[in-house]
């Protein structure tokens, strides 16, 4: 093991391997090779990284597989670790390591190069360009919707009502959890939160891996219903799945050198679901300009996997282009509108997005929002953008007024001695006003009250029990302020009355009553989810109850109703 007796502590002591040593070159090399591919497999399985110049991961890889491969050559040969000095590793790496060395060098001065290619100080005009944006009318194109389409819904609400939901399933909650990566899509014109199930640990994977999993949830984001879709055939492709079926795994082998932006768990109006995995390219040098040329649609219960470039995708797809990619794309559109200098002094025209962002559902599509302010942040916005989630379509609507936390901290004003929190606003379109629309929670995270907040002037705020009675209070304050014209607007008329005739449907997953006031032929229609009295109404009772004007509709929409 030492050469001449020497301890390899003391002057002169050399470790060698004789056991790899080997006196074949050739042989050195096909084992130097063997070793390096076996640590390849191992690092691309686990890793998986995308086999592209364009990224980043591929240099660290391809340089990992040429480090290993000198390493082995050295030890293969018996080099003399102890007692060589650095120029001993350049001769031997230059005698019988060369290729390797010249690839790993190619590497270092391509990624170099690739990165300076990709600077924003050089390439600002090109980073301007990323995403293309056009002026919008708000009230064109944003329609309005009736209290009862109104989404109200937040994301914590959903993780907590699914965690619900599935305690009461007894032969699911002992081998699955719910996924909190809730997806906000339009399914059968309704918008809604759709998660996947994840194994409970390895254990119950393996006891449940035959079959796959079950079922899915699926939130309505207006009536607060939760559903679970149980399915003949289990979903068998899954980020919870391991091995050959783990998703991002699949994916990868199907795809070597693709690179993929996270994906989404969505499902067609046929309730089947999918894995959509938006596919990455680099359009800026060699790592600058990330964006989204197509994506790779999986059906998560079979495995078929179709590569769609962005106009070929199908309208059900709801969501392509992530918030994230959106908005850092808006911001280097309006941080280098006149250039790179100007984005650091002086600062014309520049602009970024506020912080946060929320989902609009339009025409059958899920649009991000966001608010658009000045560089120097004060607490206000010149505007805020739509942009289509499925396309990139994005169109900027000039709108001076409060950005949302400004929103939201005027609507706890109002109720601050109840201490109720507002959640991140939704943005609508009330009586052609933009307004914040947003859910107050209590301590419990319990949603106890909404607030309807005017855009361009936050000072106008709303509150209500319900959403219908808050949008009553608001429009009713549209008026006062003499920014609608209009005596008389939804929710300020009542009609009291002894019931003649109580009738129920259910619509769309959501009960209604439809009451009829002895002496009138109009049926006055109330939701059950925001007017639970209409449950226990009986024929003779006398009510009151506040509707909007109806334009003589033999149904009018009822807003509240009191038992008198």
């Amino acid at each position: 093991m030492y050469k001449n007796g020497n301890n390899p502590g003391g002057s002169g002591g050399v470790i060698r391997f004789p056991n790899l040593k080997m006196k074949s070159g050739v042989g050195r090399i096909v084992v130097s090779l063997l070793i390096t591919i076996v640590v390849g497999f191992l690092y691309f399985y686990v890793n998986l990284p995308a086999l592209n110049l364009h990224a980043k991961e591929f240099y660290f890889f391809v340089g990992l597989l040429c480090v290993v491969y000198i390493f082995c050559a050295m030890a293969t040969a018996g080099f003399a670790w102890a007692t060589s000095t650095k120029f001993d590793y350049f001769r031997f790496v230059k005698a019988q390591a060369k290729i390797p060395a010249i690839i790993l060098l190619l590497l270092v001065a391509t990624y170099l190069v690739g990165g300076v290619s990709s600077a924003v100080v050089f390439r600002a005009n090109a980073y301007h360009k990323l995403l293309k944006v056009e002026q919008g009318n708000f009230t064109t194109d944003v329609e309005e919707v009736s209290y009862d389409q109104i989404p109200r819904l937040d994301e914590q609400s959903a993780i907590r009502l699914g965690d619900r939901k599935m305690g009461e399933l007894s032969d699911m909650v002992s081998q699955f959890e719910v996924n909190t990566a809730y997806t906000q899509i339009n399914y059968k014109g309704r918008p809604v939160r759709v998660t996947y199930l994840d194994y409970g640990d390895f254990f119950k994977w393996l006891n449940n891996r035959a079959k796959g999993i079950p079922a899915y949830i699926v939130l309505d984001m207006v009536t607060q219903e939760v559903e679970v879709i149980r399915l003949s055939e289990g979903i068998r492709y899954s980020p919870s799945e391991l091995f050959g079926r783990d998703l991002f795994r699949y994916v990868r082998f199907q795809y070597p050198t693709y690179m993929f932006d996270a994906p989404t768990f969505e499902i067609d109006e046929s309730g089947v679901p999918y894995w959509i995995c938006p596919r990455i390219q680099k359009t800026i040098g060699l790592f600058g300009g990330t964006d989204i040329c197509g994506a790779v649609m999986i059906n998560a219960i079979t495995g078929e996997s179709t590569y769609l470039d962005i106009q070929e995708i199908p309208k059900w797809v709801d969501r392509v282009f992530t918030a994230q990619l959106i908005i850092e794309q808006y911001d280097y559109h309006g941080k280098y509108v006149r250039g790179f200098l100007n984005s650091l002094f002086g600062q014309k025209d520049v602009t970024i997005t506020t912080d946060g962002y929320n989902y609009i559902a339009l025409n059958d599509d899920v649009y991000m929002y966001t608010g658009i302010s000045s560089i120097g942040g004060d607490q206000s916005n010149v505007g805020f953008i739509l942009s289509n989630q499925r396309t990139k379509e994005t169109k900027y609507y000039a709108s001076p007024g409060a950005e949302e936390y400004s929103a939201m901290h005027s609507a706890q004003g109002v109720v601050q001695d109840l201490g109720y929190q507002a959640t991140f606003p939704l943005l609508l379109n009330i009586k052609g006003q933009p307004t914040y629309f947003m859910a107050l929670k209590d301590s419990a995270s319990l949603v106890k009250m909404y607030a309807m907040v005017n855009e361009q002037q936050y000072q106008i705020v709303a509150t209500g029990t319900t959403v219908a009675e808050c949008e009553m209070k608001y429009q009713q304050l549209l008026v006062q302020n003499n920014i609608i014209a209009g005596e008389a607007v939804s929710g300020e008329l009542k009609a009291e009355g002894a019931i003649a005739e109580i009738r129920t449907a259910v619509i769309d997953g959501t009960s209604y009553y439809f009451i009829r006031l002895e002496g009138e032929r109009v049926f006055y229609r109330l939701s059950a989810s925001e007017n639970e009295i209409a449950v226990i109404l009986n024929p003779g009772e006398t009510v009151s109850i506040e509707h909007n004007k109806g334009e003589g509709l033999e149904i009018i929409e009822g807003y509240s109703v009191v038992k008198k």
